[in-house]
């Protein structure tokens, strides 16, 4: 928004997400070149939007301010994934890319942020213990999902994705699609569906009363109040969820 675009000119760095997630950055690499911009997603390998069936990777994002493409699930340019904080490995990796960044830019202030990105993650290394915990249930199992953030979770938890699609406010089901669902779910016997509660609630109902599968309600962590603790309390939910279902 023009607000936004004038709240940028007072800024000296700016942390972006990266993966073709930010549609405008063309524009306010163009409108701001001295603006420093430090993309959380660089040197990390993307999954690729698939039909779900298996996965595909990119080496590495390329750079940031080359993205013209959006978040939309409707119509992508390209095939990355960019939801790579539902990995928590790419997400520790992510907290190193911005500290580095941001101690590039102010040398007086390095050994705070190193130290702080330190600190915190520790906690997130042992939130990747308690994900790899999980492994020994999750291991080769399908599953089906509704939102392609949840590929980095199947990514790393094993498990083989059967099918994916992806709900939103803008996304209208039909007979047919919830179909389709079904006849997968009878032919890999999948018994497990990730979804948003936000938008996944009334197509998990559907396909619930014809089919025996478990849903499972996870965070796709990209909304909130944004506390200090929020990504850690929100993923640990989401595999304490995934943890109660699959035992």
């Amino acid at each position: 928004t023009p607000a936004d675009m004038k709240l940028l000119s007072t800024a000296d760095v700016f942390i972006i997400n990266g993966g073709g997630i930010e549609s405008f950055m063309e524009d306010i690499a163009k409108q701001y070149p001295d603006l420093v911009i430090i993309e959380a997603c660089e040197g990390i390998e993307l999954l690729c939007e698939t039909d779900a069936h298996g996965h595909e990777h990119l080496e590495d994002t390329g750079d940031s301010d080359t993205h013209d493409n959006d978040d939309s699930h409707a119509d992508h340019d390209h095939d990355e994934n960019a939801h790579a904080w539902m990995s928590v490995e790419n997400y520790r990796k992510q907290v190193e890319n911005i500290a580095s960044g941001l101690a590039k830019e102010s040398p007086n202030l390095r050994e705070s942020f190193l130290a702080n990105a330190g600190s915190y993650d520790r906690k997130l290394e042992a939130l990747q213990v308690e994900q790899e915990s999980l492994l020994t249930l999750t291991q080769g199992k399908e599953v089906i999902m509704f939102h392609c953030a949840y590929d980095y979770v199947a990514e790393d938890l094993g498990l083989e994705v059967a099918f994916c699609m992806d709900l939103d406010e803008e996304r209208q089901v039909s007979a047919g699609e919830v179909a389709e669902v079904l006849e997968v779910i009878e032919h890999h016997n999948v018994k497990y569906i990730f979804a948003e509660a936000l938008y996944g609630t009334n197509m998990c109902e559907m396909v619930q009363k014809e089919a025996d599968v478990k849903v499972v309600y996870l965070d796709p962590l990209n909304r909130g109040e944004y506390e200090a603790n929020s990504y850690i309390e929100g993923m640990r939910n989401n595999l304490k969820l995934i943890g109660e279902v699959f035992r």
